[in-house]
């Protein structure tokens, strides 16, 4: 590639010459191609990523700054990195969107969650609580101030060892015997 060429093609196509852009597009074409049939996507064909990554091209002709002499690379890292994150954008779409989510079944209702929390998981959630409660109610100050400020403060026990000047490892023994003392003080409950 004449790097030269390119910036002149650049300039070009930043004043909408027609013709600039087609032989832009003809000097990325092996690269493009290259780019898209080494990419996978779901729901997307290799036409359809050679149009992203013409998509990406032309979108990077627009933000180019043209003292900067650098438009392939700058064109090259633009059109990857595009790839990149289409990627990363398919691959966490959830299937509850667009068409995977519809349920057309005639017992659709049931596939609703219920608003309404019936008595028997209620009175199952306090029982829980209430044995929690007095769970913690056996141990002594200082557990009780960890628990409160790693599950309750939400801090992390990387922070609580740093608070009270004692090793990583410490700590996190420390949480294993919490942990099970509450363990052990609800299965006295059972």
């Amino acid at each position: 590639m004449d790097f030269d060429y390119i910036e002149t093609l650049v300039t070009k196509c930043k004043n909408n010459n027609e013709e600039a852009k087609e032989k832009l597009a003809a000097e990325f074409r092996p690269f493009i191609y290259n780019i898209s049939k080494r990419t996978f996507i779901d729901g997307y064909n290799a036409h359809d990523i050679m149009q992203e990554c013409y998509q990406s091209l032309f979108k990077s002709v627009s933000m180019y700054n043209l003292e900067k002499h650098r438009f392939v690379a700058y064109a090259t890292n633009a059109i990857k990195n595009n790839m990149g994150d289409l990627i990363k954008r398919i691959k966490n779409k959830k299937s509850t969107e667009g068409s995977d989510a519809l349920s057309l079944h005639a017992d659709v209702e049931k596939e609703f969650l219920s608003e309404e929390i019936s008595a028997e998981i209620s009175l199952c959630e306090m029982c829980d609580y209430e044995d929690l409660r007095l769970a913690l109610k056996n141990l002594n100050e200082e557990e009780k101030r960890f628990i409160d400020f790693v599950f309750f403060k939400n801090y992390t026990v990387l922070d609580y060892a740093n608070i009270k000047d004692m090793c990583y490892s410490t700590a996190i023994l420390k949480k294993k015997t919490i942990l099970m003392k509450i363990l052990n003080n609800i299965s006295l409950y059972y």
